[in-house]
């Protein structure tokens, strides 16, 4: 049986919102949040936490051990090495790729990529490419051997620093699928970048720590369209504007 691994990328030395995953709502932080949601999965999966070897990231590790999750610490900036170099020490087959400012992440949409990717003979499945899911819930799966062809070969800053761009700047490569929603929902924004974002996840972990980690993606959007000083925190925030500024100082390494 193919090995799948989880791999969620994460820091503490965000500029936007400096310790932004370790930020506690109702005493758990919000990676906390966000494995619970990944030990929700139907498939067999091993969950590892990639880090970079910077010191200020040691509390991570810390979480880590405590929360029986695997870590792996590497390169700051390159962080499609510390996802080639964590992958390979933990022989991973198949990589589910997650950001760890995305605590509401839902399992079924994971769940749905991995039968799509298992079953078929895609070389990368997304939901975000055209997004149609709300920001926060953005899920990539790729095999090693995807991983390795895009570590060996992928110069530009934007390719090693965001991991996946080489994918879909090389159409002619891989052949891609992409998970949609019955509706367009990518207008809602459900990931932690800035304190405002804090602000709208940590109302919505509150409401639903009865329920979490089950609660819906649909029931938490029905949340919001319920509470509109909740959906017009955040709505002037720019979705993947780290992306766009990488692009801007693109260079060859």
């Amino acid at each position: 049986m193919k090995k799948i691994i989880v791999v969620v990328q994460a820091r503490l030395g965000s500029t936007r919102l400096p310790g932004k995953v370790l930020k506690e709502v109702e005493g758990k932080p919000l990676l906390w949040y966000l494995f619970e949601r990944l030990r929700a999965l139907k498939h067999e999966v091993t969950l590892l936490l990639a880090t970079s070897d910077a010191l200020i990231n040691k509390p991570l590790e810390k979480f880590a051990k405590e929360n029986d999750i695997l870590i792996y610490r590497g390169s700051e900036n390159d962080v499609l090495d510390r996802f080639y170099q964590a992958s390979k020490e933990f022989k991973a087959d198949i990589i589910v790729r997650i950001t760890g400012d995305c605590p509401l992440i839902d399992p079924k949409v994971i769940d749905r990529g991995l039968d799509l990717y298992l079953h078929n003979k895609y070389h990368y499945i997304s939901n975000g490419h055209p997004p149609t899911y709300p920001d926060g819930y953005d899920t990539e799966i790729f095999s090693f051997e995807v991983l390795e062809n895009m570590w060996k070969n992928a110069l530009k800053n934007s390719e090693r620093e965001h991991v996946t761009p080489f994918i879909y700047n090389n159409p002619e490569i891989f052949k891609r699928f992409n998970i949609e929603y019955k509706e367009d929902w990518s207008k809602y924004r459900l990931t932690v970048d800035e304190p405002e974002d804090f602000v709208v996840i940590s109302e919505i972990l509150k409401h639903f720590k009865k329920d979490w980690p089950i609660a819906s993606m649909e029931d938490i959007i029905e949340y919001l369209n319920n509470n509109e000083h909740l959906l017009n925190a955040n709505e002037n925030i720019k979705r993947n504007e780290g992306y766009e500024k990488s692009l801007n100082i693109d260079f060859k390494i």
